[in-house]
């Protein structure tokens, strides 16, 4: 997908310093950043069916600068040649550091865009700041549920009983392996348990891979943290959004799952950030867990390695992986335009059911029907949702994102680069996020 840099730009960052302060900031006298649940303006309700009205221009804001856009503009292509005349939306591509503090401040003037993709972590922000206009209706006219969709994201576009975002995919954290290195212990495929996994490390020591599991202590560590806190049965943060609930027993043995790998000597001290990635393509490391949105990096930029993907393996007492979604959503400025709104939830259904394009960049399709179809069943992220139980979102919390980045990821980094226990650098963090949080209830004014 992304390079490493642009994809920590806006999953490391995606609440990062400044930008949620910012997003509160905004808007002015306006509705938006008013701190009200409601939309700005109620949206007439969408009729369902083609879009049969006068000539609409919509605005489509996305983040997709990397390898993912190609693939995406190939389906907007395809719906503007087959919608000519009817509809015609404008691609508007941006970084998605720029993009998310942007949207508020353009939509608020008339200038943002109509339709938008957003990250599923975005939405309770977002709504809360009345950016968003919901789209009950659409789910209604098309009698969509979490039958049509893997549950947990279609669940995950629900903030304050209203639904914001129809998803569009959802990617996640997989475990890569060096197919030669593990033809030397006789494995074919990477161990899905916490025995046979440290079996095999140990084995591939043996068998002269000096270090075959870098621990990051950086990207993507909170998101193997997250990932190893679930599969121990843990918590994120309390159902009220007022308590930081990561600083538990199940943490704590997650954070020591993490570091234990680098006291056995399968990862080397103080991993610099993305050298974790970089050895993997250079056939130095055996196992790394990293995003799907690596998958055409390496077919692209590694010709030469042999390489299988699998899922993280269950190190705690069930499977469970971190996951983020890429989301479609119709913004306040087009609720205020009748055609615009038809057009807009038109468009937003239609790209839904058609993308089976979107999976070639390395995505999982959110809808059912597109992620079984018999054309992308070989792409390799694709046996990752055999179990779509296994997905973990973010909760729609408003200003989460500064939560994450500024006490998880900062605990998980301060225990994996030996300054303080697992269970310290933890309890340290809570109390930091705990702060944090109480501060996004006065700020959202929820």
């Amino acid at each position: 997908m992304t390079s490493p840099l642009s994809r920590r730009s806006f999953l490391g960052l995606s609440g990062a310093v400044g930008l949620t302060a910012t997003l509160a900031a905004c808007g002015g006298g306006t509705k938006i950043g008013s701190g009200s649940s409601a939309p700005a303006s109620a949206a007439p309700t969408f009729s369902g069916g083609e879009y049969n009205g006068p000539k609409v221009n919509l605005e489509f804001w996305n983040g997709f600068t990397g390898g993912d856009g190609p693939h995406f503009r190939a389906m907007l292509d395809a719906f503007n040649k087959e919608y000519a005349g009817r509809i015609e939306v404008r691609n508007v591509t941006r970084r998605w550091e720029d993009l998310y503090p942007a949207m508020p401040t353009a939509i608020a003037a008339g200038k943002g865009p109509d339709v938008a993709v957003i990250h599923i972590d975005w939405i309770g922000t977002f709504a809360v700041r009345s950016v968003l206009s919901p789209l009950d209706d659409v789910v209604s006219a098309l009698k969509l549920s979490d039958a049509d969709f893997i549950p947990a994201v279609w669940q995950a576009g629900v903030y304050g009983g209203k639904r914001y975002s129809v998803p569009l995919d959802v990617h996640c954290l997989g475990d890569y392996w060096n197919a030669a290195h593990l033809d030397k212990i006789g494995l074919k495929e990477a161990p899905a348990d916490k025995a046979t996994y440290q079996d095999a490390l140990a084995e591939l020591a043996k068998a002269g891979v000096a270090k075959p599991f870098w621990m990051p202590n950086k990207w993507p560590a909170h998101l193997m943290f997250m990932t190893l806190l679930w599969q121990n049965g843990g918590r994120l943060y309390s159902e009220d959004g007022t308590k930081a609930l990561w600083g538990s027993d199940q943490g704590a043995q997650a954070l020591a799952w993490m570091v234990e790998q680098i006291d056995k000597g399968y990862s080397p001290e103080k991993v610099a950030i993305d050298t974790q990635y970089a050895a993997f393509k250079n056939d130095k490391v055996s196992f790394t867990w990293d995003g799907i949105w690596q998958i055409n990096d390496l077919k692209t930029n590694a010709p030469n390695l042999r390489w299988g993907l699998s899922p993280v393996p269950a190190i705690g007492d069930s499977a469970a992986v971190w996951s983020s979604s890429h989301n479609l959503v119709m913004t306040a400025q087009a609720a205020k335009d009748a055609n615009k709104v038809q057009a807009a939830k038109f468009f937003i259904d239609h790209i839904s059911r058609q993308s089976t394009e979107w999976a070639k960049a390395g995505m999982i399709p959110a809808r059912n029907s597109v992620r079984q179809d018999p054309s992308i069943a070989d792409l390799p992220q694709i046996k990752l949702a055999a179990d779509p139980g296994v997905f973990h979102f973010l909760p729609a919390l408003p200003g989460v994102g500064d939560v994450q980045s500024k006490a998880l990821e900062l605990a998980v980094a301060k225990a994996v680069l030996k300054q303080s226990s697992p269970a310290d650098a933890l309890k340290e963090g809570v109390v930091t996020a705990d702060k944090l949080l109480a501060d996004n209830k006065r700020k959202y004014a929820q």
